[in-house]
């Protein structure tokens, strides 16, 4: 009895009263074992902590009441070199425990933090669900006469960016990051091989006849059609371009007028981290901030036009029916089109496997169920292979897949220059002409802004300015922001690379001096991966902008010979 009239006379801690110091706080979060292991790689003087109580409980992920959220910044002795925030996170004030923990990449990138979902939604990324897709992508296209084929090795190779898929969902950046580069160099070199030699991948026709791919294509695609709309989200891509769709249709330029929150009115609740994005825009529109969805060239955006004209979109970022809408029409178009392309090339079988592949690659479906543009960056390029004997339908599908997200414009000469060697100027001079018919055509809304010239400046800065200058800790160049101990600075090596890659589209314009389907897949495929691997930010999602023509490379049976009539 008395012990208990001793503890009620003592006062308790209240969300009002913490019962941690701040001091207290800070020195169990940097103890524990993931912020301990980071703060190792950096020395202990130079540091600086600070910590602020949070009584609401709401914004307190995990805790029982109130919580510390606890900051560490690195800079040394003269500020020469700054690491900026390096570790950030909260402490319960009851159980004393450390319920978040974010540290090198994960504090300023919310995105490498390992949420549930966060792209594609919770199906796809399930393992039951991914590795369906692998196990029908192998069994639909693999030599199961032959398991040690190179067949069956190119595959793999494809599927194994799932390794590191697994770890970025897992929020391990620093393992998941070098995992992407092994199959990326490995389908480098086999494209490279592929398109110098211009032989076929010797392998036996897999056991499923064309009938049973393109049946299980179909199938596939209806599958995938049913996950968009069940099960997936819409990341800030895929919101992007519904804006800059509703921009365009009202006769604005959407560059550098995206919605906003800087002091602008609030208009909705603030969401779980205290932050009101609803903002009363300069159109009077009440509209959900993202300010920096305007990075990406003007195809982007006018792709998303049937899409708004069709559903509309609210102002907010809601389910966004538009955005899913265009997702699933370019995915199936994705698909319709390497049909096409296998029919013309290789026959039935081919355009069955070719749309069965894409239908059955988890990376594609990745894509679907986030819900962004980038299956818009491989469709153009897939029909104007499909038309590639018309140097009109290269030069325009090149300028409409460049103008999506620049990054096929790498293929230009190459394309330009099929199949060789350059005799007489009106090929070069009609892909010169559809490629300016094309570029004109999307960058006609710069005349929406009644000032085009100044209108191309802004374009420049929101876009190529914003990319070039991009920091992102999604691939080995950028690690070195860190300033951490034991990860090197590699952009020189970045640089060496870029150079490489510049000559390599440059060389593969003329080497081999004729080229057939297969050669120009391949080496499409090749310039498109080598410009993944120097990238400063690399993500997942651009697996499918290569995935077409080194499927294609990998699986051609036509003839070994330029098509007739190129």
């Amino acid at each position: 009895m008395a012990v208990l009239v001793a503890a009620a006379l003592v006062p308790a801690a209240s969300a009002a009263n913490p019962r941690l110091t701040k001091e207290r706080a800070t020195a169990l979060f940097v103890s524990s074992d993931k912020v301990a292991d980071w703060l190792d790689r950096y020395p202990r003087e130079g540091r600086i902590t600070d910590a602020t109580y949070e009584a609401d409980a709401s914004k307190c992920s995990g805790a029982q009441g109130g919580c510390w959220t606890v900051h560490v910044w690195w800079s040394n002795k003269d500020k020469s070199v700054d690491a900026g925030e390096i570790a950030q996170g909260k402490v319960d004030d009851a159980s004393t425990r450390v319920t978040e923990a974010w540290t090198g990449p994960q504090v300023a990138w919310k995105m490498a933090r390992g949420y549930e979902g966060a792209f594609g939604g919770k199906k796809i990324n399930s393992w039951p669900v991914w590795l369906a897709f692998c196990v029908v992508f192998l069994l639909g296209l693999a030599d199961v006469r032959r398991p040690l084929s190179l067949r069956n090795l190119d595959l793999l190779a494809l599927l194994s960016f799932s390794v590191s898929l697994w770890y970025f969902n897992d929020g391990n950046i620093f393992t998941s990051v070098p995992l992407a580069y092994p199959p990326l160099v490995y389908l480098l070199a086999r494209c490279v091989w592929i398109g110098a030699r211009g032989r076929r991948v010797r392998a036996a026709r897999p056991l499923w006849k064309a009938a049973v791919l393109l049946a299980a294509a179909v199938f596939l695609i209806g599958f995938r059609v049913g996950l968009n709309l069940e099960d997936s989200n819409v990341i800030d891509v895929g919101y992007a371009g519904v804006i800059g769709a509703q921009r365009i249709s009202s006769g604005v330029m959407p560059y550098d007028n995206f919605p906003k929150e800087d002091e602008l009115k609030a208009c909705g609740p603030a969401d779980s981290e205290g932050e009101i994005r609803e903002r009363i825009q300069r159109n009077g529109r009440c509209e959900s901030a993202n300010p920096l969805g305007d990075t990406y060239g003007p195809v982007a955006y006018e792709a998303y036009l049937p899409g708004y004209w069709i559903r509309g979109w609210s102002g907010k970022w809601d389910k966004l029916p538009a955005v899913h809408l265009t997702s699933i029409i370019f995915d199936v178009l994705c698909a319709l089109g390497l049909g096409l392309v296998g029919l013309r090339y290789g026959g039935r079988w081919l355009g069955a496997a070719l749309a069965f592949a894409w239908a059955a690659f988890p990376f594609t479906q990745y894509v679907s169920m986030s819900n962004t543009n980038d299956a818009i960056v491989p469709v153009f390029l897939i029909f104007g292979f499909w038309l590639a004997t018309s140097p009109w339908a290269r030069g325009i599908s090149v300028a409409l897949s460049g103008w999506t997200k620049f990054a096929t414009l790498i293929v230009a000469p190459l394309w330009l220059t099929y199949p060789g060697p350059v005799r007489r100027p009106r090929p070069a001079l009609a892909f010169a002409a559809g490629f300016l018919v094309a570029t004109l055509a999307a960058f006609s809304i710069l005349f929406l802004d009644g000032h085009p010239v100044q209108a191309a400046h802004t374009f420049y800065e929101r876009t190529l300015k914003t990319q070039i200058n991009r920091e992102s800790p999604f691939s080995l160049w950028d690690w070195a922001q860190y300033h951490a101990r034991g990860i090197p600075d590699l952009h020189v090596v970045q640089r060496i690379l870029e150079g490489l890659l510049v000559l390599g589209a440059l060389a593969a314009a003329f080497v081999p001096r004729t080229k057939t389907p297969l050669q120009l897949a391949a080496l499409t495929g090749a310039l498109l991966i080598g410009f993944e691997i120097v990238l400063t930010h690399w993500f997942y999602l651009y697996i499918p902008w290569f995935f077409p023509f080194v499927v294609f490379a990998l699986l051609w049976n036509g003839p070994e010979q330029p098509e007739a009539g190129v």
